[in-house]
């Protein structure tokens, strides 16, 4: 009889070997192919390089650019990735987060071909490929740590502009491009800065992946003037997010906190003297309970902001979300097993049949609904399950980087707990498939899948070396 915790092995991955697949895979015999030109070519030592290059350029321009400049150099960073998988060693690079990747889009294009609005789902499938492409690039450039550690300083001195930003129109004041605000609330004529993305829950979402990794980096850069540079980056990103009045973006920053504590309480329990080792938790919760409530009772913008969460319909904010979740439950109804195709367009296209009178919405206002709506059940679960391998993955590195204390291991965690925000904030919005912040999440991704990438091949060299290496822990 098959047990549950072999089941959930297999459905993890366990003993995942990208060599053996890669020999039952007829896509993978092209993996290769161009060693030989790679070998002699002068260019090709420059081509990481180049490709690093490329990825920052998306990410520089991601929070001030339109969507078809993006998608043009998205679509290049595929056209990259595939010039070096040609030159690849084959099973190089392989991970079971890119199994599952290619499975959803592969589900995506399933529901192109069964959607209504078939010409509006090919444009989401588009727009999904693309944040694909830079998916791959990535995860097969920062298997190298010097291409790791460059990329992410240029991401957070871009998300510390953005945060300036926003904390200057806090300070200066700015229009209000849209009622964000509950006209009956106290809080009605505040200012809420949305920086350059145009809208503060948009904002709020770009600078979790942001406060993420400027934690991280705060712990791996070494010297103090990077250190320095760091602290200011999780400051000003903090500040700017809670200015930003965003609830989703606030239970997202609380979720990322949790999650970044407990993954360096993990990290750093073996090396702690015994009386830390036992009250260091108990402490950091005792800390934490006494400023939220202390938060909650003596600063006005949070509290009256965390208690409309619980104000239902009451609120207008809450009222308008579960009228469009009531359409959107309607057109999941409609077609459950494979969605309406993916994208806004098809969306834009299909909800108007569905909505309560005057609710009108560009998304379902949730991306578990929104994926639902899209690509049905079948999609749903596959993301699911590639959440659960992307997070196992990532704990499973950290358990490994913390035997040597491996710089990389700090950046996973800051990763994993950028997702889990992320995660937490995609309850009650659908801000992550807007470019500035779905570029940051397959960043967030291809970073635990470039580090599962690289620790298989050293644990291969290692292997054929010496015949000895354990294999990473499960």
């Amino acid at each position: 009889m098959v047990s549950p915790i072999s089941i959930w092995r297999s459905l993890m991955f366990g003993g995942f070997s990208p060599q053996e697949w890669g020999r039952g895979s007829v896509l993978h015999r092209f993996v290769g192919w161009g060693r030989h030109w790679a070998q002699g070519s002068l260019l090709w030592p420059q081509f990481e390089a180049v490709g690093t290059a490329l990825l920052a350029i998306i990410f520089m321009a991601a929070p001030f650019t339109s969507t078809t400049m993006l998608g043009i150099f998205m679509l290049l960073c595929g056209a990259f990735w595939a010039l070096l998988t040609l030159a690849d060693q084959p099973g190089k690079g392989l991970t079971p987060i890119h199994v599952l990747v290619f499975a959803y889009w592969c589900i995506s294009a399933i529901a192109v071909g069964f959607s209504p609005v078939k010409m509006a789902a090919a444009s989401g499938l588009a727009k999904l490929t693309a944040n694909l492409c830079l998916f791959l690039l990535a995860a097969r450039l920062l298997q190298n740590k010097q291409w790791l550690n460059r990329l992410v300083t240029v991401v957070l001195l871009v998300g510390l502009l953005v945060s300036s930003y926003g904390l200057r129109q806090q300070v200066d004041g700015v229009e209000q491009l849209a009622t964000w605000n509950d006209p009956t609330s106290t809080l009605a004529q505040a200012t809420r800065v949305y920086s350059f993305l145009g809208n503060p829950n948009l904002l709020a979402a770009y600078l979790v992946p942001m406060t993420g990794l400027s934690l991280s980096a705060l712990v791996v850069w070494r010297r103090w003037w990077p250190k320095l540079l760091g602290a200011t980056m999780v400051i000003t990103n903090l500040l700017c997010l809670f200015f930003t009045q965003s609830r989703g973006g606030w239970l997202a920053v609380l979720a990322l906190g949790a999650t970044f504590f407990a993954l360096c309480y993990f990290w750093w329990l073996p090396r702690l003297p015994q009386f830390w080792q036992r009250w260091s938790l108990p402490l950091a919760i005792a800390v934490a309970l006494i400023l939220g409530g202390g938060a909650l009772i003596a600063v006005e913008p949070i509290r009256v902001r965390a208690m409309s969460i619980f104000a239902g319909r009451e609120d207008s904010s809450n009222n308008f979300r579960i009228n469009v979740w009531e359409g959107v439950k309607a057109m999941i109804r409609a077609r459950p097993i494979i969605g309406i195709g993916p994208g806004n367009e098809a969306f834009n296209q299909i909800y108007p049949y569905y909505m309560r009178p005057r609710f009108t919405a560009l998304s379902a206002y949730s991306i578990y609904l929104e994926i639902l709506v899209e690509t049905g059940i079948v999609g749903f679960t596959c993301m699911l399950w590639l959440l659960a391998v992307t997070l196992g993955k990532g704990i499973q590195l950290v358990k490994r980087c913390r035997q040597t204390l491996a710089p990389e291991g700090i950046w996973i965690m800051g990763a994993l707990a950028a997702i889990a925000g992320l995660l937490v904030h995609g309850l009650v919005d659908t801000v992550w498939y807007r470019p500035p912040v779905s570029t940051l999440w397959w960043l967030l991704v291809a970073i635990v899948a470039s580090q599962w990438a690289s620790a298989q091949t050293r644990l291969g060299a290692s292997e054929g070396e010496n015949g000895a290496e354990p294999p990473l822990p499960q």
